[in-house]
């Protein structure tokens, strides 16, 4: 083997990878279970800059592990982030991921009301016992969960936000509206985001709901 690969077992990847996260990081200010989750998606993308950008209402982790724990389902935006969650864990509580924006009726919905499949998809979507709603893709499903957050009875309403949408075109203003809300949410400023991003945080959450 070449002498600049680590000789590892498969079983401790993941363990050394969060050790050295740690290492190099050093000492932050989040709590140990906000720390995990902050973690958990620079493991995901290898950038460390998530440690300066990640924005966490305080209530957002305890809200998270509250919904998840509860059974309540999880919302995203597009397939990619529901596909990335770990979906055998959820199932312990009794929750489902959902995301309706491949459904067969959403495209021509969307298109009579003038609206984006993301924005329809979350409307749909909000409808089945969410705990959580996660967008990594779409600021106009971010800006749309907002909406529906004011008009939702309170006992419809999500848990928690997570709203880490990538891109150039709203992408920076819908994150900056979701960092002033009262409502537990989970963020990153900036355009970077993404569905992988979004998916690393449900699963961190859901890591930690497991740990209680």
């Amino acid at each position: 083997m070449d002498p600049r690969i680590t000789k590892i077992k498969p079983e401790d990847i993941e363990g050394e990878s969060f050790r050295i996260i740690a290492e190099e990081l050093g000492p932050t200010d989040f709590d140990p279970k906000t720390f995990k989750v902050v973690q958990r998606v620079i493991h995901a993308t290898g950038d460390f800059s998530f440690a300066k950008s990640m924005l966490f209402h305080p209530e957002a982790v305890r809200a998270g592990i509250d919904a998840i724990r509860s059974g309540k389902n999880i919302l995203t935006d597009v397939n990619m982030s529901a596909s990335g969650v770990s979906k055998g864990l959820l199932a312990k509580w009794g929750g489902r991921v959902i995301c309706k924006v491949a459904d067969p009726d959403l495209a021509v919905i969307a298109k009579e009301q003038g609206k984006t499949r993301s924005e329809v998809a979350i409307e749909k979507g909000l409808a089945e016992n969410i705990g959580i709603v996660a967008v990594g893709n779409a600021p106009t499903a971010l800006l749309k969960v907002m909406a529906c957050m004011e008009t939702l009875p309170a006992e419809q309403r999500p848990g928690l936000v997570v709203g880490v949408p990538v891109g150039f075109v709203n992408a920076v203003e819908s994150k900056d509206i979701l960092a002033e809300k009262e409502y537990p949410f989970i963020t990153s400023l900036g355009r970077k985001g993404g569905s992988s991003i979004a998916a690393a945080i449900v699963n961190a959450l859901i890591r930690l709901a497991l740990e209680e």
